[in-house]
C-alpha cells in the first residue's frame, strides 16, 4: 500500500461513500460516514460529513470558528453522540465502546483543565492515571520538561503559569502515556514560533512510530508543514479535502498581490477598493492592514495594470508590490468565501 492519503485510500473512500457502507479495516484509524450533529434539532453544527484517516497519518481539520471542527472531535472522542451517521475509531463505535476507545487515545482540547498541582506533579498524576510504569513516567517527565522548556517551572503550580506555559503543560501531559490516536485541537495557541516548531517536529517523530494524529489549527502554515492531508470545513460541511499540494494545484490559478502603501489605508478607502476590484472580478478577496493591502485573485498577473490603476484612482500611493503564488491561506480564504 502507498502512504497516507494515497490513491488507494481515496478510491476506497469514494467507493464506500458511494455505496453508503462502513468497512472494518486495519488500514484506517478513523472512518466516518454521513455524520450529522444538531444541538437544537434545527441547525446542524456538523452537517453530513464523511472522511477517513489512515493509520500513521496526520489529518488536518481546518475552518473558521464555528465551522464544526471541535464538535467533530468531541464525537470522535466519545464526548458527545452524533445525531445520525456512522463513526469508527480504531474499528470500534464510540457510542458502544467509549471506554475501550478512551484507553487508546489522547486528547488536547481548547479548554483548560488544571488543578493546584505543580507542573511536575501534573505530569506524574497523568502517568498514574494511565498506569504508566513509575520508572517510565520519571524518564518521560524529564524528557517532556526539557522539550517544552518547563524545567525551571517544575515546582510551580499549574494555575500560576502564563497562558502559553499552560498550553505547553496541557500538551506535555498527554504525551506522558502511549496512544494510538492523538487529537490536537489548536495545541500551539499562545506559543512562540520556535516552540511551535519543536512541538510539531516532536509529533512528526511520534507518527513515524505509528501514531495517528487529527490536528486542528488556525495557523495554516502549521497545517502546511505537518499534515499529510487536509480538510477545510465551513458551516458544518467539508468543502474540500486533499494534500496541501493537491489543494494548491486545484486552486493553482490563485495569486496573491501584496502592496505596501506610503500611508495607512482608511476603512472607507479599503471598502471602495474592495468593492471596485471584486465587483469587476479583478480580484476575489481584498484585505487591508496598516500600510499593507493584500489582493487575491485568479488572474492577478493579467489584471495587474487595471488593479494598479484602481489604486491610483483612489489616491493610494504605492511604495512596493510583491506578486506570489497561492499559499494554503489563500486556498482557505477562497474555499471558505466561495
Amino acid at each position: 500500500m502507498d502512504g497516507p492519503g494515497s490513491e488507494f485510500l481515496q478510491k476506497n473512500f469514494n467507493r464506500d461513500h458511494e455505496y453508503g457502507v462502513v468497512l472494518h479495516s486495519e488500514e484506517y484509524a478513523i472512518r466516518t460516514r454521513n455524520i450529522v450533529k444538531s444541538y437544537d434539532g434545527r441547525h446542524n453544527a456538523v452537517d453530513d460529513i464523511s472522511f477517513d484517516v489512515a493509520r500513521g497519518e496526520i489529518y488536518g481539520l481546518l475552518g473558521k470558528n464555528g465551522a464544526g471542527k471541535s464538535t467533530t472531535i468531541k464525537m470522535l472522542t466519545t464526548l458527545i453522540k452524533p445525531t445520525s451517521g456512522t463513526i469508527e475509531v480504531l474499528g470500534m463505535e464510540p457510542s458502544k465502546q467509549s471506554i475501550q476507545i478512551r484507553k487508546r487515545i489522547g486528547v488536547v482540547q481548547q479548554s483548560e483543565s488544571f488543578d493546584f498541582a505543580t507542573v511536575e506533579n501534573n505530569l506524574r498524576i497523568y502517568g498514574m492515571l494511565w498506569e504508566v510504569p513509575r520508572e517510565v513516567v520519571s524518564a518521560r517527565i524529564e524528557e517532556l520538561l526539557d522539550l517544552f522548556e518547563l524545567t525551571e517551572f517544575r515546582k510551580v503550580r499549574a494555575f500560576e503559569l502564563s497562558g502559553g506555559q499552560k498550553k505547553k503543560l496541557q500538551v506535555a501531559r498527554e504525551l506522558v502515556h502511549d496512544m494510538d490516536i492523538l487529537f490536537l485541537d489548536e495545541p500551539t495557541v499562545g506559543m512562540d514560533p520556535i516552540m511551535r516548531r519543536r512541538i510539531l517536529d516532536s509529533i512528526k517523530d511520534r507518527v513515524k512510530n505509528g501514531l495517528t494524529v487529527l490536528f486542528t489549527t488556525h495557523f495554516l502554515e502549521e497545517a502546511d508543514y505537518i499534515c499529510d492531508r487536509i480538510a477545510i470545513m465551513s458551516e458544518g460541511k467539508i468543502r474540500v479535502e486533499g494534500t496541501s499540494s493537491e489543494l494548491k494545484e486545484k486552486y493553482g490559478g490563485l495569486r496573491t498581490l501584496e502592496i505596501i502603501t506610503r500611508e495607512n489605508g482608511s476603512p472607507d478607502g479599503m471598502d471602495r477598493l474592495r468593492e471596485q476590484l471584486v465587483s469587476t472580478e479583478l480580484a476575489s478577496e481584498v484585505k487591508g492592514q496598516g500600510k499593507t493591502i493584500t489582493i487575491l485573485g485568479k488572474s492577478i498577473s493579467r489584471n495587474l495594470d487595471q488593479i494598479l490603476s484602481s489604486l491610483k484612482t483612489l489616491g493610494i500611493t504605492i511604495d512596493s508590490i510583491n506578486l506570489r503564488d497561492a499559499t494554503l491561506d489563500d486556498v482557505f480564504i477562497e474555499v471558505v468565501n466561495s
